[in-house]
């Protein structure tokens, strides 16, 4: 592996934290979905009550440190087991540093970081048509739970929803 860094994203780091989505947005074809702002950004992740951490990964180059990827996590909280969770949002390396183990190194810290928070899950989705990134998951020992379906609401349904309006359903 080559020499690297880890370190919690700064305010000053925003502009990076965006490219990095859109960069991932672009890989999961679908460049158009990513819409977070800087502004969104700095607001939701380093105001008073952020809503999400993020680290980035620094790979040592010959005039110094090239920001390599990052991952975007929050904790989540277990009802049935009465502990916190920490939940990967995103976790991308540029496509020049893969291979040479720094998408193991995010995940390996996240995972300290979920041990030292007392969490009894580490947890995140990956595209079913991405057989690289679940082979590579596998190898760590994650599982993939494919009982388990995702449900979102999104635009005009949750309006509703938060409305009271309820949505009709042709069978």
């Amino acid at each position: 592996m080559n020499a690297f860094r880890l370190r919690d994203a700064t305010p000053a780091d925003v502009p990076e934290i965006a490219a990095l989505i859109r960069e991932l947005a672009l890989y999961e074809h679908e460049p158009d979905a990513a819409k977070a702002t800087e502004t969104d950004l700095l607001r939701d992740g380093f105001g008073p009550e952020p809503y999400f951490r993020c680290l980035m990964l620094e790979a040592e180059t010959d005039s110094g440190h090239a920001v390599a990827g990052f991952s975007l996590y929050f904790f989540q909280y277990s009802t049935w087991e009465g502990r916190p969770s920490l939940y990967l949002e995103d976790l991308f390396v540029r496509p020049e540093y893969r291979g040479r183990g720094f998408g193991k190194a995010l995940l390996q810290r996240l995972a300290q970081i979920a041990v030292e928070r007392g969490c009894t899950r580490f947890q995140w989705e990956c595209l079913d048509w991405n057989t690289p990134s679940l082979g590579f998951y596998e190898s760590m020992g994650a599982s993939v739970l494919r009982e388990w379906l995702n449900l979102r609401l999104t635009g005009d349904a949750l309006a509703r929803l938060a409305a009271g309006v309820e949505a009709r359903h042709e069978l």
